[in-house]
């Protein structure tokens, strides 16, 4: 027996879609605004919510993500009265399981309803049944445990994986848990890191050359795609791979067979590949700048890795992780944290992501060797100013003339770092409500005036939580 949330205005249809969740087996419950749905589904654990779009308190395919940001993320089926191609791609591109119209058919309920609760049930005996090598992958929050589902599902596969997310948000790591997790996990894992390799021997590096084959050139060398045979062949970076050398990988990739510089054979290697980026490369083949064709071969399977600001659960796990490795590495007696100490990293946005939380820690422990407990004032500065920050609610316009009058100074001044950031974020979201405006919601039209790719437009859109007429 399901647990099934229903969240629209209407009344009469709540109760009437209550009715056959009901006759089909299950429990409803519903809310009849907006902000009680959201409530409910943070306070309780449901299967799947049934969620309407327009609310006289907000968008449903706003909230979308917050629904699906909780400990057991529901399975969400969106229902509106006013079906929208642009609203059906937000709402797919934010996880909900489908986006049908109303007038709601019994049939169609009931076969969406089946349809998303044996999802759910297949997926948790599966996550159930594998015992997943995480590796150095610490944290259980909601979107780390999505992209650990996913690595748990292709396995057992040779599919192509594509892992793309900000700086020091673990590609590596989750390439090296994809082949650890995979029947070539007894076979190398070899690491290309497509931005460090000289232009000049990029294609030597890759293809291997024979003796001779150049200046230089004064002994065989297998290349590295012919190391990955067996095993995993990691392109870290692969929006920086030299256009000359995509062509001859793309068919690397088609073949598994390539010739090494200076060589008359062709040379084997079975190997599955994994390629990483933090860039858009969607942007860079309309830019001429990445084959369109190798970006489709790459792109056999995504994962998008989330930035540690959307990972907030999982701080304080990776700060007692590394402490320990970081700790042992100096022969430091083990460190203890005042709750404050998490508040401040907590309140931190982290655009370094993992790699600056690490590289913080690491100058915080041994800055501080001799201090058996570490507080907030142990942090860089710059990281105690955001949670002081944090700690203090916005004043209201009003507020803040009053305060302007009675004191000549402001009592704090901001980083020009803070400065520049608040500001852009400003720019961009007067920027999008008014494009979105003129456009009235075309995202076509947004993407070709605005010159920004249908992806980034979403993402900015979500970022900055802005609507469309």
């Amino acid at each position: 027996m399901a647990e099934i949330l229903i969240i629209d205005d209407d009344e009469m249809l709540c109760k009437t879609l209550s009715r056959y969740v009901n006759q089909f087996g299950h429990n409803a419950s519903y809310a009849l605004t907006l902000r009680e749905g959201t409530e409910q589904a943070s306070r309780r654990t449901f299967d799947l919510v049934f969620l309407d779009v327009q609310f006289p308190d907000g968008n449903g395919l706003e909230a979308l993500p917050m629904i699906r940001n909780t400990a057991s993320p529901p399975e969400v089926i969106i229902i509106t009265g006013e079906g929208d191609p642009d609203g059906a791609e937000i709402a797919i591109r934010n996880d909900a399981w489908a986006y049908i119209e109303k007038p709601l058919s019994v049939e169609k309920i009931r076969l969406q309803l089946l349809r998303a609760l044996q999802y759910r049930k297949e997926k948790a005996e599966n996550s159930r049944c594998i015992a997943l090598k995480r590796g150095g992958i610490v944290g259980s929050s909601p979107r780390l445990q999505e992209c650990l589902d996913l690595v748990a599902r292709i396995s057992d596969s040779d599919t192509t994986v594509l892992l793309t997310g900000e700086t020091g948000t673990g590609k590596e790591l989750f390439a090296r848990a994809i082949h650890h997790n995979s029947p070539r996990a007894k076979g190398g894992f070899v690491v290309v890191d497509c931005a460090a390799m000289p232009s000049t021997l990029v294609e030597s590096m890759l293809f291997g050359h024979e003796k001779g084959a150049f200046t230089g050139a004064e002994k065989e060398r297998p290349g590295l795609i012919r190391e990955a045979d067996g095993g995993t062949l990691f392109l870290d970076e692969i929006g920086e791979l030299p256009p000359a050398i995509q062509k001859d990988f793309l068919r690397v990739l088609q073949e598994f067979r390539f010739r090494p510089l200076g060589s008359n054979r062709e040379v084997r290697s079975d190997f599955r590949l994994v390629a990483a980026t933090n860039q858009d490369l969607e942007e860079k083949v309309r830019a001429g700048m990445f084959r369109r064709d190798l970006f489709y071969r790459i792109h056999g399977f995504h994962i998008h890795l989330p930035p540690l600001r959307d990972r907030i659960p999982d701080i304080k796990d990776l700060a007692l992780h590394y402490m320990v490795q970081i700790c042992e590495r100096y022969g430091i007696e083990t460190k203890g944290f005042s709750p404050e100490f998490f508040d401040a990293l907590s309140a931190y946005d982290w655009p370094g992501n993992v790699r600056e939380l690490i590289k913080t820690l690491e100058n915080v422990i041994t800055i501080n060797r001799n201090e058996p407990t570490l507080f907030p004032r142990h942090l860089p500065t710059h990281i105690c100013v955001q949670h002081a920050r944090s700690l203090i609610p916005r004043k209201t316009t009003e507020q803040e003339d009053t305060s302007k009058s009675d004191h000549k100074y402001p009592a704090f001044l901001p980083t020009l770092r803070e400065i520049r950031r608040d500001a852009l974020s400003r720019i961009e979201s007067q920027y999008l409500d008014e494009l979105l405006s003129i456009t009235k919601g075309n995202i076509k039209e947004a993407c070709r005036i605005s010159g920004l790719s249908r992806s980034r437009l979403y993402d900015l859109i979500k970022k900055h939580g802005c609507g469309r007429p």
